[in-house]
């Protein structure tokens, strides 16, 4: 994943003389980047606020572009909440043209470097895969909108606690990865991550590289390799084929495909899905 996350705050309204007007609502209109925070501003700025996504449903928020009218309501947004250290290069050149107040969400946490450099990247941006973190970033939007994220911080500790006490007792601690989208996740619940790629989905192993990522998931004696919905499972179905393994879904939740719309599946949903499938893959108890 390339690391810029960004959500927007936009009063979507046409100026009139030295006031912004709201929405068709009556509330101020939030347009966010990318699911996760999307989500976290609708569920802690509640009817206030109306939210609107900016990557569609089943696109990968990576290679994201904006539209001439996105970039129009990030440059006359009130407020511009970002993740830095390069995710989406379009929404950041959007950002620095914004009227309004910059927020970096990602200020203050403890974040991996990124190896390389990788893609541009500077830093691994998945912070909403460990929900302490994502407590951390829940609370500084609700400052921002001035609503109390106590209710959605509260769900995130109970999502903590059965993170912590499923994953506590289990016969392996390797995860085998599409991409490197878990660290987050691993190092907050004592697993290590496996990717086959980095931390772009798109990117592509080298033969070398894809060698040594099988010989390493032969050592773990993993039986599952792990794929993710928004991106093509081949390379997690041929290192799954060379070690003997099968195939599951662990989401890293950058977006909800239309069939999980339809199902009325969220945030919370799809992270107890990622524990079942991670607990039957590491054979806990």
């Amino acid at each position: 994943m390339k690391s810029k996350i960004v959500l927007i705050l936009v009063s979507a309204g046409v100026l009139a003389g030295c006031g912004s007007s709201g929405s068709a609502s009556g509330g101020k209109t939030v347009v966010a980047a990318f699911y996760p925070i999307a989500y976290a501003a609708e569920q802690i700025g509640g009817p206030g606020y109306d939210v609107v996504n900016l990557t569609p449903p089943g696109a990968e928020p990576h290679d994201l572009e904006l539209t001439p009218r996105a970039v129009g309501r990030i440059e006359s947004a009130d407020v511009v909440f970002y993740l830095s250290h390069g995710f989406q290069p379009a929404v950041s050149k959007a950002v620095d043209q914004a009227h309004g107040t910059t927020v970096d969400v990602l200020a203050g946490l403890p974040l991996h470097s990124a190896a390389g450099q990788e893609a541009g990247l500077t830093a691994d941006p998945h912070v909403w895969l460990n929900p302490v973190l994502f407590e951390q970033v829940a609370r500084h939007i609700g400052s921002v909108l001035h609503h109390p994220a106590r209710a959605f911080d509260a769900k995130l500790r109970r999502l903590d606690a059965d993170y912590r006490r499923g994953l506590q007792h289990c016969t392996r601690k390797e995860i085998v990865t599409s991409h490197a989208a878990f660290g987050y996740l691993a190092q907050r619940y004592g697993l290590t991550q496996v990717p086959i790629t980095g931390l772009t989905p798109e990117s592509e192993p080298s033969p070398k590289q894809l060698a040594a990522v099988v010989r390493l998931v032969r050592r773990t004696h993993a039986t599952t390799v792990f794929f993710e919905t928004l991106v093509s499972p081949r390379l997690a179905d041929t290192v799954a084929r060379e070690v003997g393994a099968h195939t599951a879904v662990l989401d890293p939740i950058e977006g909800l495909t239309p069939s999980e719309q339809k199902n009325g599946d969220d945030y919370f949903t799809l992270m107890r899905k990622n524990l079942a499938n991670l607990r039957t893959a590491l054979a806990c108890r």
